[in-house]
């Protein structure tokens, strides 16, 4: 084999992982990779227009080369791996080999480590290499080192027999918090297909049948999608079950009339990625509204990542699909213990709509008040400036500040916020078990279920909606009292009129 001149791919740069090595990886294990290779053209001209395509003609218009891909796989097989699969809409080749090929094929040296949980886990330090003669076709290479790579962003408050810390307040449904916020009425989401992400645990079909017979509600249709060998895989109520089950209690009780399916993936940088491109360009679900309560803070993410994923979210601009993001749990923290400010990623993407975190509290059947949700340091609602993206168009009059770690005056987060605090949180069903929970998970498929009435009650896809709503902030009600301040020594943001980097523009019930 002619031994090929090889460069750093950009952004590909990945952190030490924090645990030590445990011991040496078997070289003759075969894993996969996802390459993800650059466009035929540039999407910047049409994102603006507002016009939304095809699968098929985004495809032949915006998705990769023939060409190119025939390139990664003649490299893919000069370096022993396999080409498993090529998908030139979601821009992405699939190659299997050996560790020791792969670290060979991409000038890396992977090492074994355990994550939080014990779990034995692949990592890397340092770039990614590949051929000089692929440097303007590869756009990022995933799989590689397979450390989780992001959290749920719920919280419980109670479960079965036990009093809610704040048993005075009312909690609610999502068919509740929907009449209570204004959704458009007379509508359920009818036609309309809610495409929901999961990095872990599962949801069981009874579970569900019970939940929605509890709240009188018709049970909709809930399916299953595997990416990368990730399955629907219940175990227990303190697992990433509650996650699964609060988005589709949630969405399902405030548009019962969609469909949903639920994209499962494993909990990696290639995982996350492959089942936001695999639920984009699903020709037989088609969905039209995505949503993804899982995130961690920029600073945890290769720009590689980020970018490839900010390039999806812009496809999903083009194709009309909405993505509802929750925008963290953590504060202005984001759960970094640095003292410093941090933004959520995915939320931080200028093409999503990130859903921040309030506390709502009831008179009756009225609203009594509604402030920034933040119970504790570890508790509260995610918002801030991203110092990876710039600042939209759509945000160049909502005063965003500076970051306060470096000035930079980068994309705010959130755009929208509604209710996520655990004691005014949201009742439940997971593996049995009746919970009251909380967390920004519960507010992206809230705004996810909206998205669906007002689809169904215009007879067409939304899409990107965040330049409609920034034009026309009346269209949210205003949230003005309180703060996201987590870190050590205080810092984070206020609550104001207008957008905050708190709960954004405020909640919004029609667009």
């Amino acid at each position: 084999m002619r031994t090929q001149q090889k460069v750093a791919l950009p952004g590909s740069q990945k952190k030490a992982h924090p645990a030590p090595v445990t011991g040496q990886l078997d070289r003759g294990q075969a894993i996969e990779v996802t390459v993800r290779i650059r466009r035929k053209k540039s999407v910047e001209s049409k994102l603006g227009s507002g016009e939304h395509i095809s699968h098929r003609n985004y495809e032949k218009e915006f998705g990769a080369s023939q060409k190119d891909a025939e390139k990664v796989e003649a490299f893919a097989s000069d370096n022993h791996l396999t080409t498993e699969n090529v998908d030139l809409g979601r821009r992405s080749v699939m190659l299997s080999g050996t560790i020791a090929d792969m670290e060979t094929a991409f000038g890396v040296k992977l090492d074994q480590s355990t994550d939080d949980q014990g779990n034995t886990i692949r990592v890397r330090e340092g770039e990614i290499f590949i051929p000089s003669k692929l440097k303007d076709i590869v756009e990022g290479v995933f799989g590689l080192d397979n450390r989780p790579a992001a959290r749920p962003m719920y919280k419980v408050s109670a479960r079965d027999g036990q009093a809610a810390p704040a048993a005075a307040h009312t909690t609610f449904t999502g068919d509740q918090l929907a009449n209570i916020y204004g959704f458009p009425q007379g509508f359920n989401g009818k036609g309309q297909t809610i495409a929901i992400i999961e990095l872990g645990g599962g949801y069981r079909t009874a579970d569900i049948t019970k939940y929605f017979k509890s709240i009188g509600i018709r049970k909709p249709t809930v399916k299953a999608v595997a990416v990368d060998k990730g399955k629907n895989s219940p175990s227990n109520a303190d697992s990433a079950d509650g996650e699964v089950m609060l988005d589709i209690e949630v969405a399902g009780a405030a548009a019962p009339g969609a469909k949903f399916v639920v994209y499962f993936a494993p909990n990696t940088d290639k995982g996350f990625l492959d089942a936001i491109t695999q639920a984009l360009h699903d020709t037989h679900n088609k969905p039209g509204i995505i949503s993804v309560s899982w995130g961690s803070a920029e600073v945890n993410w290769t720009d590689q990542t980020m970018t490839s994923m900010n390039e999806a979210f812009k496809a999903a601009s083009l194709l009309g699909v909405t993505i509802c993001i929750a925008s963290g749990d953590a504060g202005s923290s984001d759960g970094v213990n640095d003292s410093q400010v941090h933004v959520d990623f995915p939320a931080s993407s200028p093409y999503v709509l990130a859903c921040g975190g309030t506390s709502l509290k009831m008179n009756g059947t009225a609203i009594a008040s509604e402030t920034v949700w933040h119970d504790s340091n570890t508790s509260a609602g995610g918002g801030g400036v991203s110092e990876f993206f710039p600042l939209p168009d759509y945000q160049q009059n909502a005063n965003v500040p500076g970051s306060i770690n470096n000035r930079f005056i980068g994309r705010g987060v959130p755009d929208v916020a509604g209710d996520a605090d655990p004691n005014t949180g949201y009742k439940v069903l997971v593996d049995g078990q009746s919970m009251v929970v909380g967390g920004t998970s519960a507010v992206a498929p809230l705004y996810a279920a909206l998205v669906a009435r007002v689809n169904q009650q215009k007879n067409k896809l939304s899409g990107f909606i965040n330049p409609t709503i920034y034009a026309n902030p009346s269209l949210c009600r205003d949230i003005t009292q309180g703060n996201n301040n987590t870190t050590a020594n205080n810092m984070g943001y206020s609550a104001g009129p207008g957008w905050d980097a708190c709960t954004g523009l405020g909640v919004l019930s029609k667009f």
